[in-house]
């Protein structure tokens, strides 16, 4: 059958253009086009086998072998098909397996049927080489791709680059088509004067009760690591003492617990910047007064419906297109889509300058409702199943974004 198929290896090619692009292999160092890529592909593998496309089989690892946002929008693109194996941890790495079997299986099958006339594989992996050769033996013609090296030396097995029919090489240019780089030192915040920037935030002086407690629970723990015999050693302090080293709760922002007992009802703030730290956190107990509540909420909490309140059966399932299709998945932006959409189902405006009020307070309800959200596109994995701090702070800035937008809108006069 004179038609070509492309089966790539994602773990390889993704971690490949990491090294290449951002000098480690982390994926969540780089920003994927999908779609940009996927059509890459397509015309380079017409192009170099001179045959039409047949299918692009994309193999990646998940954990539990449940797709994640960017298997979701990949398995609905025209001429795509998604196999997983498992993502498993292990001594604090991740790792795949079952792909190389998967891939494997489906190139021997392939050419064994004789479904096409060219295979084009992109990947590195010497596991590989027994299908490669049962691929020519039933006359396909395999062709090999290979990321650019960040070292300019060869990331692919030798066997596999010597049994292959043809070698070619994605290079930092083809790569950069689909590809970027994460620029982790970005600070994402609402942009509305005079709320605070996130990097004021991070930098505000810590409480000295909060400097207290946080002292408190690192001396407990050292008295627990001496008890156990699992101490670390000590360190000289500034007066030249010694004091124990600082446990692995010790930050240097202050905990929930230590923010909570920080004021009281009616009692003003320890510090100027403490109140703005609540937005890293969904839970507000402990900073408002909730009077009039048996449920610990306040009425005009209370009064804010839920996006789930407001989404008819149809509107989730067009939500869930959504989601799959068009949303890429980044924390800024998933806290933006949240918020669009509990704006524009809300029955009356009065409720976005109520919320806007609240800044930077996300109620209860509302924001585990957001964080929930969040999880649908993979921000949990490869984090012990916690939302990072950073995409944490981008969440919330996001969706915060879109309420100052709306609301500085609704307060402008028509015709100005």
């Amino acid at each position: 059958m004179d038609r070509c198929v492309v089966l790539v290896d994602a773990g390889y090619l993704l971690g490949a253009a990491a090294s290449l692009l951002a000098g480690e292999p982390a994926r969540s160092r780089i920003t994927v086009d999908h779609a940009a890529l996927i059509q890459a592909l397509r015309e380079r593998a017409e192009a170099d086998t001179e045959q039409p496309l047949l299918r692009i089989y994309w193999f990646d690892g998940a954990p539990d072998r449940v797709p994640q946002p960017e298997h979701r929008r990949l398995r609905v693109m025209s001429r795509v098909t998604v196999r997983l194996g498992a993502l498993t941890r292990s001594d604090g790495r991740w790792a795949q397996k079952g792909v190389d079997a998967a891939m494997h299986a489906e190139l021997t099958e392939l050419a064994r049927n004789r479904a096409c006339s060219d295979v084009v594989l992109v990947t590195g992996d010497g596991d590989l080489l027994p299908g490669l050769m049962s691929a020519k033996e039933h006359g396909v013609a395999v062709h090999l791709w290979a990321v650019q090296a960040a070292d300019g030396d060869y990331n692919q097995s030798e066997d596999l680059v010597a049994e292959a029919d043809e070698r070619r090489v994605l290079d930092r240019a083809w790569i950069t088509q689909a590809v970027r780089v994460k620029d982790l030192t970005t600070i994402y915040a609402p942009a509305a004067a005079p709320r605070p920037e996130i990097a004021a935030i991070l930098s505000a002086p810590l409480p000295e009760s909060a400097l207290a407690a946080s002292a408190e629970r690192a001396a407990e723990a050292q008295a627990a690591a001496v008890r156990n015999g699992t101490a670390p050693p000590a360190t000289a302090n500034g007066n030249g003492s010694s004091a124990p080293a600082p446990g692995p709760g010790v930050k240097g922002v202050p905990t929930p617990k230590d923010l909570a007992g920080l004021r009281g009802p009616g009692t003003p703030p320890a510090s100027p910047h403490a109140p703005h730290a609540t937005l890293r956190w969904s839970s507000d107990k402990g900073w408002v007064e909730r009077p009039g509540s048996t449920l610990g909420e306040s009425p005009e909490t209370a009064s804010l419906p839920t996006l789930a309140q407001l989404t008819s059966a149809e509107q989730r399932w067009a939500d869930r297109e959504e989601d799959i299709t068009t949303v890429g998945g980044d924390p800024y932006e998933v806290g933006q889509v949240f918020a669009r959409r509990w704006m524009e189902r809300l029955p009356e405006s009065a409720h976005v300058q109520k919320l806007s009020t609240m800044y930077p307070r996300i109620p209860h309800r509302i924001d585990g409702e957001l964080l929930r959200y969040a999880a649908r596109f993979g921000l949990l994995a490869h984090k012990d199943d916690q939302i990072d701090e950073h995409d944490r702070y981008a969440i919330r800035a996001g969706f915060w974004r879109e309420i100052d937008v709306r609301a500085a809108a609704e307060r402008v006069p028509a015709g100005e």
